[in-house]
C-alpha cells in the first residue's frame, strides 16, 4: 500500500514538474518574441493576442512533452501486448530511461514474456514426450488385436477385436496429430522448398481418401488448374487431406463435394465445398483453435485437431485458410497461399 501511494506522489510530482518546466519554457519564448516585435519589427500586439501566443507556446510544449514521455511508450507497450495476444512470446522491449514508472511497467511485462515463454517450452516438450511414449504401446496393441482378426473366433469375439483396432486407430492418429503440431509449433518439419504440380498433390490426397469416400459414396466435382506452386511439399499435404477428409466426415452419405484450385495473380486459391449442415457462425472462429470441436458432445468422429493442423501449417507457408456457411446448404473452406 506504501508502495502504491509513493508510486503515485512521484507521478503527481513529474505532473508538476513538467507544468513548471513548460512555463518557464514559455516565458523565455515569450520573451524573446516580445524582444523581437517590440524592438526590432517595432510591432505592438494586444494582451489579448499576447495570451493566445502563450497558450500556442504551453499547448505545443505540453503535447510534445506528455507525447515523449507517456504516450508514445504506453502506445509502444500496446503494439508489443498485441504480439503477445498473437502468441509471440519472444518480444523483449528496451525500458525507457526517463520515468521510473514507466521503466518498471516495461521490465514486469518483460518478466512476463519470459516466463510466457518458458512455460510453453516446457508444455511444447511435455506433450512432444508423452506423445512419443504413447505411439509404441498403441502400435503394439494394434499389431496384436490385427494378429487375432486371423484366428477362428465367435462373432462376439470379431466384434471385439473389430472395436480394439478402431479405438487404436483414433488414438494413433490423435498421437500423430499432436506429435506433427508440436513439430510445426517449434519449426521442426523440414522447411526445404521445391516446385512441384499443386494439382498434381490435390489428386494425391484424393487418392489417399478413397476408401473413406468409396464406403461413403461420396461423388466429387473436381476443377483443378495446372498449377506450380513452390513451397514445402510435405506440409501443404496434410492441409489437402485433413480438408477433404472433413468435408468426406461431416457431409451426407452419398453427397457431393467440390473441389477448384485457380491462380489469381500472385496467389493460388483453392477452394472446397461439401453439402453438410454448415457451421454457425458464431462458432466459425473457433474451430481453428486446438481440441475444438463443434459438437460438444464429442460423439461424433474427430479430436478437434485437424484444422488447428490446418491454419498453423498455412501460417508457417504464409497463407490463410477462411471459411463461409454456403447460401443454400454446407459451407466452404477457402485457402489462398503466396506463389510467386
Amino acid at each position: 500500500m506504501k508502495k502504491t501511494t509513493k508510486a503515485r506522489l512521484g507521478v503527481h510530482i513529474y505532473y508538476v514538474l513538467i507544468a513548471l518546466a513548460e512555463i518557464v519554457i514559455a516565458g523565455v519564448v515569450a520573451l524573446l518574441l516580445t524582444l523581437l516585435l517590440d524592438n526590432v519589427l517595432e510591432i505592438q500586439l494586444s494582451p489579448v493576442l499576447w495570451v493566445l501566443v502563450f497558450s500556442a507556446i504551453l499547448s505545443c510544449v505540453l503535447g510534445f512533452l506528455l507525447s515523449s514521455l507517456f504516450f508514445t511508450p504506453i502506445a509502444r507497450l500496446s503494439r508489443a501486448m498485441r504480439q503477445v495476444g498473437g502468441g509471440d512470446f519472444s518480444i523483449q522491449i528496451d525500458p525507457p530511461n526517463r520515468i521510473r514508472e514507466v521503466r518498471d511497467l516495461y521490465e514486469n511485462f518483460n518478466l512476463m514474456t519470459r516466463e510466457l515463454g518458458a512455460t510453453e517450452i516446457i508444455q511444447s516438450d511435455f506433450v512432444s514426450n508423452v506423445s512419443h511414449e504413447f505411439k509404441t504401446p498403441i502400435n503394439a496393441i494394434e499389431g496384436y488385436a490385427m494378429l487375432l482378426q486371423d484366428g477362428q473366433q465367435s462373432e462376439e469375439q470379431e466384434m471385439y477385436v473389430k472395436k480394439i483396432l478402431l479405438n487404436t486407430q483414433r488414438l494413433s492418429e490423435l498421437v500423430g496429430n499432436v506429435l506433427l503440431l508440436s513439430k510445426v509449433d517449434n519449426q521442426a518439419i523440414s522447411g526445404s522448398s521445391v516446385t512441384y504440380r499443386l494439382d498434381e498433390q490435390i489428386r494425391e490426397a484424393l487418392l489417399l481418401l478413397e476408401p473413406k469416400w468409396v464406403e461413403r459414396e461420396v461423388e466429387f466435382d473436381v476443377e483443378l488448374q495446372e498449377l506450380e506452386y513452390t513451397g514445402s511439399q510435405s506440409m501443404l499435404l496434410h492441409v489437402w487431406v485433413n480438408l477433404i477428409d472433413n468435408a468426406i466426415k461431416y457431409g451426407p452419405h452419398g453427397g457431393l463435394i467440390r473441389l477448384r484450385l485457380l491462380a489469381e495473380g500472385q496467389q493460388a486459391v483453392f477452394t472446397i465445398d461439401d453439402c453438410g449442415t454448415g457451421i454457425p457462425e458464431e462458432l466459425q472462429h473457433h474451430i481453428f483453435d486446438k481440441f475444438y470441436q463443434i459438437d460438444s458432445s464429442h460423439t461424433a468422429e474427430g479430436n478437434g485437431l485437424g484444422l488447428a493442423l490446418v491454419k498453423r501449417v498455412l501460417d508457417v507457408c504464409g497463407g490463410t485458410i477462411d471459411v463461409e456457411n454456403l447460401p443454400t446448404t454446407g459451407c466452404r473452406f477457402t485457402v489462398t497461399l503466396p506463389n510467386k
